[in-house]
């Protein structure tokens, strides 16, 4: 079977990914269980595929696109309650991080910006996610999530935005942003 060995080199090529999708499962499902089943049934569905990138093309950007294409699917069949409803992405912004003294400065920092990403709502933290933990850009993200790149860019203003406040209550000024 010629087709098994071409299967064999798609999964090793696809698991070279697997780090970075679990990571932007977990940024969505924000539990451990729910982020690895995420990643099981995107692997799963892209073997299955019989549409698959060629050599010349973007890989990543599939896997990502299949997860998140999962993601919305398990959202829908868990409706009628949406993630987004919950009000306790704002309790999070206070109860997330260190205790004082407990890192340096710049680790705080760093898991205090983290936290305020990951309290964002679900539309504008899955863009802030793929741009600034990926590195995807406007048009790629747009492609991942199915809307439009002005979209993606108004998203990622909106969550700049919600950070900067929310960083900006923690330690008085908000982040510095090194431009576009």
């Amino acid at each position: 079977m010629g087709d098994a060995g071409a299967q064999g080199e798609f999964g090793q090529a696809a698991l070279a990914h697997l780090d970075r999708l679990y990571a932007f499962a977990h940024a969505l499902a924000r539990n451990r269980q729910a982020a690895e089943d995420l990643v099981q049934e995107t692997y799963l569905r892209a073997l299955r595929s019989r549409r698959r990138p060629g050599p010349d093309e973007n890989l990543r950007g599939w896997l990502f696109t299949i997860l998140h294409n999962v993601w919305r699917n398990e959202v829908r069949r868990r409706r009628p309650e949406s993630l987004d409803a919950h009000p306790e992405w704002a309790a999070a912004l206070v109860a997330k991080g260190p205790a004082a003294g407990e890192a340096v400065e710049g680790q705080r920092t760093a898991v205090r910006l983290a936290a305020f990403v990951d309290a964002l709502p679900e539309h504008l933290r899955e863009v802030m996610v793929l741009r600034f933990g990926e590195g995807f850009s406007y048009q790629r993200i747009a492609e991942i999530l199915g809307c439009p790149a002005g979209t993606v860019m108004s998203r990622l203003a909106r969550g700049r935005a919600l950070v900067r406040q929310a960083f900006g209550s923690w330690n008085g000024h908000g982040p510095r942003e090194e431009g576009r």
